[in-house]
């Protein structure tokens, strides 16, 4: 519930004859504002607060949402979906194995309504293809972001764009997380936090352990160079960052920078026009937890099953270098799986995290760092987190035989049940 809000007035429609442009519908936002353009500090009190609206977490806020929690989802970017939509990565897998779909539930639910909606195509899963990507599924970036805010709207999820966690305070029944956007400050009592942001950026706020090597994978900046982008239908250029860090601010202007630098050389070089250029790079690596589990290399390629599993991941091997990349298929038969207990941080309590951030080696990471897989752990999370605000818990300590029923409830396939 929240003792701050403020008011909208929505539902006005806008006519632009003048410039011979028709919005048929459209909404004027209007807010109570202090002296000086400042905004009042706001104040939530949810069951659970996730951070990053990415892959992972978008999915999580909304298995929170339908599961009956309150739930408040903070984004600094400003749109939902990640590296799918602001990276421009719009090509999530896997989903399938070895002929049989491995991940569903949310994620799924959403790429599947998306490209449905754009009149695309869906692999058939009952197939085994002669290389991976071929069963990753074109999906409209611009169509998924807003259906994924819907999804959202429908299961009650807040959305706070523009805004992150500055601080991180322990209290009696859960966390203080105070936040800061332009204009914004705002305070969040919670019982559970769900850290989506890919380089686990709250953790780190609370001093829990992270993991990282020096060396990172470049990022990717896409764009589309002579031709027009058919969103949902083409993958479009792409190139690599090399050094592409996303620890701060400032290491991610100087990403971008860099990418966008090579592929103004790239327009110039090649005499073509520029058609479409995402607005930021993708990043591929940050820092992982260190977690109650690590997920080894050999884990990922043996297939493990692990006693708490709670998802399947499934992709190559697939670390990018200077050089590019040679992913490293699995064996037939070989369907990783991802433990509860590498998605809690070493040592912690009432917080969970989802995404790329799992714990894991590098080797490992590199396969699991894929949509489909952290959609899974995001969904996985999402429930984990709500049991655990419901019964004055934490994550680690929620049965899992409850767990895999609420996921299996919303649509989740659990190891063992292919």
């Amino acid at each position: 519930m929240k003792s701050s809000r403020r008011n909208f007035l929505q539902h006005s429609l806008l006519g632009t004859a003048g410039l011979g442009l028709g919005i048929a519908s459209t909404s004027d936002v209007s807010a109570q504002s202090l002296p000086g353009g400042l905004e009042p500090e706001l104040t939530d009190n949810v069951d659970v607060l996730v951070v990053g609206g990415g892959t992972a977490g978008h999915v999580a806020a909304i298995q929170v949402g339908r599961a009956g929690a309150s739930v408040l989802l903070v984004e600094r970017g400003s749109q939902l979906g990640g590296v799918m939509t602001t990276g421009g990565v719009a090509y999530p897998g896997l989903f399938d194995a070895w002929g049989k779909q491995v991940i569903a539930g949310i994620g799924w639910e959403i790429v599947k309504e998306s490209v449905e909606m754009d009149g695309g195509t869906l692999p058939d899963f009952a197939k085994v293809p002669q290389r991976h990507y071929m069963n990753q599924v074109f999906t409209n970036q611009f169509l998924y972001a807003i259906l994924a805010e819907e999804k959202c709207a429908k299961a009650g999820v807040e959305i706070a764009y523009h805004e992150f966690p500055q601080s991180v305070t322990k209290t009696d029944v859960g966390w203080q997380v105070d936040c800061i956007g332009f204009g914004t400050k705002r305070r969040v009592n919670c019982i559970q936090i769900i850290d989506c942001t890919g380089g686990a950026e709250v953790c780190g706020l609370m001093g829990l352990a992270r993991l990282r090597e020096d060396e990172r994978q470049p990022g990717s900046y896409l764009y589309m160079l002579g031709k027009a982008h058919e969103p949902g239908r083409n993958q479009i250029h792409r190139l690599y960052v090399h050094g592409a860090d996303s620890t701060n601010s400032r290491t991610v202007t100087h990403a971008n920078l860099t990418g966008r630098k090579s592929i103004l050389e790239e327009v110039r070089k090649k005499k073509g026009r520029l058609m479409h250029l995402q607005p930021e790079t993708g990043f591929r690596e940050s820092y992982r937890i260190d977690g109650e589990t690590l997920i080894t290399v050999n884990d990922y390629r043996d297939g493990r099953i692990f006693e708490d599993a709670v998802c399947y991941a499934f992709y190559p091997v697939d670390l990018h270098t200077k050089e590019g990349v040679k992913p490293e298929p699995l064996k037939p038969g070989k369907i990783p799986t991802v433990p509860l207990r590498a998605l809690i941080p070493k040592g912690s309590r009432n917080i969970i995290v989802a995404g790329r951030c799992v714990s894991s080696d590098r080797l490992a990471n590199s396969g699991l760092r894929v949509q489909a897989s952290c959609m899974g752990m995001g969904q996985a999370a999402g429930v984990a987190a709500t049991l655990a605000a419901k019964a004055g818990t934490t994550p680690l300590e929620v049965p899992l035989k409850e767990l895999h029923a609420l996921l299996r409830k919303h649509g989740a396939i659990i190891p063992g049940d292919v």
